[in-house]
């Protein structure tokens, strides 16, 4: 047995962003740029791990937006679309850097990612494969990542978004979720009765989470606690996650790293580049880029080319880096744990590949030395940990969120507050139309209803409020969150009048066509 355990989990997340009504779509390429970037190579590392017979366990939530969109297929042809672009382009950077070393070699590179991409895009093939090998738990998250402790006056809703999410993972899965991510890792004590009733075994939480808990972890955040209700509930683990995540500390930032904001997007000449950015002709990320971070404080323009072996190498070096300070971590705990500590490591995905673009290239490096060069840790998923340890700690843990401050302060604040005034009347309405409507009813009536609680749930997206807060894309969110407000109100008022106007039901059905088998009676209180 190892003197410790990593759980390595990483939080695969997109709002839902589908716009049939447009040609091509901006903010649709936040989908095709994770494909690309982030998804795409992580299933490709993990493939080759078990092609090479490495023993390794990595944890990946899914969240429902993203895999709604995976399996779209108007989604998928426009994806295809981007990629075709995109070989083109790379096809003429190849000419047009012929006689630039470095640039060329950096042309050939993309050239042959976007072709693999373009050879790997069965997403959700691969990934039910990579469960059914056992060395990738898949587990799931809130309906549409819906902040559930700022909608704890509503269980229905609580629950609502849970049920979808279980839901639409044992259909496209095969299983259901033994465990859930929550939405922006926001805790509120008594939400995990909700998550055993809808069979999820487990949770994470920040650290102050279980820290804070009631009464005290004996373990702290180095094993699960059970709440009340028998779910186990992880805290992360400070110190792992400050060398990905800190912006002074983390490996990101070393200089050999890809700079991510120098793109040819914005750097070639804009009639050359014209055909591949958005047709209104807005310049945009094309995800090549030349060139490395350098330095801390080296201006954008005086950035230095990228040397791919060099960034391999620190890879390769702050792999092993990070897995020495974990064997370190461990050795020190065991003087005054009784059992092998855990090691919870939680990451947004898109940080690998996306943001930091030798994040995959870390994680293989990083399961490779883990299972070939020491002996001290081993990688485990969380259920494995339980199966393990079967007998923990019966714990409260605090409401609490990770984040600013660690208390919901970026998902309710000044830019943000005024939306929730609308989520709770409509939650309220909501409950009312499920409770006035009794189960069995068909035709019209029932699609509205169920179209009502679509629109419900993807107003309450906590990328809408996040996006307000950090102010980007800002016109975007409101209009999103405004737009499924009032296709709600208009549901309910129709409803309620019963006058049902079917041209616009199928309008928005075929907008907002999230979770095909949604039941809308999951609201009824009756």
């Amino acid at each position: 047995m190892a003197k410790g355990y990593l759980a390595l989990v990483l939080h695969a997340h997109l709002p839902f962003v589908r716009h049939p009504e447009h040609e091509d779509f901006l903010e649709e390429d936040w989908l095709y740029e994770a494909l690309t970037e982030t998804y795409i190579p992580l299933i490709k590392v993990f493939e080759k791990l078990i092609q090479d017979g490495i023993d390794f366990r990595v944890t990946l939530s899914v969240s429902p937006t993203l895999l709604s969109m995976l399996i779209d297929p108007l989604l998928q042809e426009r994806y295809l679309k981007h990629l075709n672009g995109l070989i083109e382009l790379s096809g003429k950077e190849i000419e047009r850097t012929r006689h630039e070393p470095h640039f060329n070699a950096l042309a050939w590179m993309y050239h042959h990612n976007f072709i693999q991409a373009r050879e790997h895009r069965d997403i959700v093939r691969a990934l039910k494969h990579l469960q059914d090998s056992g060395k990738v738990e898949l587990i799931t998250c809130a309906g549409t990542h819906c902040f559930l402790p700022l909608q704890e006056i509503y269980e229905p809703v609580v629950r609502a978004q849970v049920r979808a999410a279980v839901n639409l993972h044992q259909k496209v899965f095969g299983r259901k979720p033994l465990g859930m991510w929550l939405p922006e890792c926001g805790y509120q004590p008594g939400h995990d009765v909700i998550l055993k009733e809808e069979g999820i075994r487990y949770f994470l939480v920040d650290t102050h989470g279980i820290l804070h808990g009631s009464p005290r972890p004996k373990y702290g955040i180095f094993a699960p606690v059970y709440c009340k209700s028998g779910v186990a509930a992880f805290g992360r683990d400070v110190e792992s996650s400050k060398a990905v995540w800190s912006a002074i500390e983390g490996y990101p930032g070393d200089p050999d790293y890809r700079e991510f904001y120098r793109d040819i997007g914005y750097d070639l000449d804009y009639d050359y580049i014209r055909p591949y950015i958005h047709p209104d002709g807005t310049r945009i990320q094309t995800g090549m880029k030349y060139f490395r971070i350098t330095g801390a404080n080296v201006d954008i323009s005086q950035k230095q080319p990228y040397v791919e072996a060099w960034a391999r190498e620190k890879a390769s070096y702050h792999a092993g880096n990070f897995i020495f300070n974990r064997g370190k971590q461990v050795e020190h705990l065991n003087n005054f744990l009784d059992r092998a500590p855990l090691i919870i490591s939680p990451y947004d995905a898109e940080l690998f590949g996306h943001w930091w673009y030798e994040g995959p290239q870390w994680i293989d490096f990083l399961m490779r030395k883990i299972a070939c060069d020491q002996d001290v840790i081993k990688t485990i998923t969380p259920s494995e940990y339980l199966a393990l340890y079967p007998k923990n700690q019966v714990v409260t843990p605090s409401l609490s969120s990770w984040g600013w401050k660690g208390y919901a302060e970026y998902w309710l604040e000044g830019s943000n507050d005024w939306t929730y005034r609308h989520l709770h009347k409509a939650a309220e309405r909501m409950i009312e139309l499920a409770n006035l409507f009794p189960s069995g009813i068909n035709g019209l009536h029932k699609r509205a209803l169920n179209q009502a609680a679509r629109e419900l749930m993807l107003a309450q997206s906590s990328d809408w409020s996040f996006i307000m807060k950090t102010g980007t894309c800002v016109p975007y969110a409101q209009k999103r969150f405004k737009d499924h407000m009032g296709r709600f109100t208009r549901l309910y008022d129709s409803l309620k009048s019963n006058h049902i106007d079917a041209g616009f039901l199928s309008d928005v059905e075929s907008k907002d066509n999230i979770f095909s088998d949604i039941d809308y009676t999951v609201y009824q209180t009756k």
